[in-house]
């Protein structure tokens, strides 16, 4: 995963960018879609018994609490922000763990989710992460805090994408485990972005504008 920012601090060439109006009201924006998606696809998983739209209702959650915690640290200085990246790459970490758990457990109850209510609810799910991520796209490159946000709208458009095969599969085979992959391979993505967040907190976080990742 590229981390073109992280070891040079590049987002002290964007001090006014994280403050900006425009970035505030696309925050805004992506807590209210995150907060609605989530009780759909918690309504969805529960009904379907799809673990795949159940991550992804958990992984809305904990967007839309990232991006209230955003918004509480726009305008603070860098190491507040950083502090907040970095909050938000363990909890990203969480979810992984959490996901691959349940994954491992659904594997041993058998259970055949529904397909076509996992295909509806992760191509609205897509669309809702695809309007966040184009909103978010141009601070994609900013600090450790501003790169968090753009990987997690990024990270759940692809989920969004995977739970839709996922329903294919499952109603082509009959089977759940093309919805356990998915969740799987969730959870690493998760764990994967999680790293990469937190290695630029880190690096924003030590003394010296010029501090290099380890």
């Amino acid at each position: 995963m590229s981390n073109s920012c992280g070891s040079h601090g590049c987002a002290a060439t964007h001090p006014t960018t994280a403050v900006s109006p425009r970035y505030r009201r696309v925050l805004w924006a992506a807590l209210v879609i995150n907060a609605a998606m989530f009780g759909v696809e918690l309504a969805g998983g529960l009904h379907s018994g799809s673990v795949s739209l159940l991550a992804d209702a958990v992984d809305f959650f904990g967007d839309a609490a990232n991006y209230g915690i955003s918004l509480l640290v726009l305008g603070m200085a860098l190491t507040w922000r950083a502090r907040a990246a970095l909050f938000k790459g363990l909890t990203m970490g969480a979810f992984g763990i959490f996901v691959l758990g349940r994954a491992a457990w659904s594997a041993t109850t058998g259970t055949v989710p529904e397909p076509l209510t996992m295909g509806l609810i992760g191509a609205l799910a897509l669309l809702a992460n695809v309007a966040v991520a184009v909103m978010l796209y141009a601070w994609r490159e900013g600090d450790a805090n501003m790169r968090s946000v753009w990987l997690c709208s990024r990270n759940d458009a692809i989920g969004n994408l995977a739970v839709m095969a996922a329903a294919l599969g499952v109603s082509g085979t009959t089977s759940g485990w093309p919805d356990l992959a998915v969740a799987a391979v969730m959870g690493v993505l998760a764990l994967t972005a999680a790293q990469s967040v937190a290695r630029q907190a880190r690096a924003e976080l030590r003394p010296g504008p010029t501090a290099r990742a380890g």
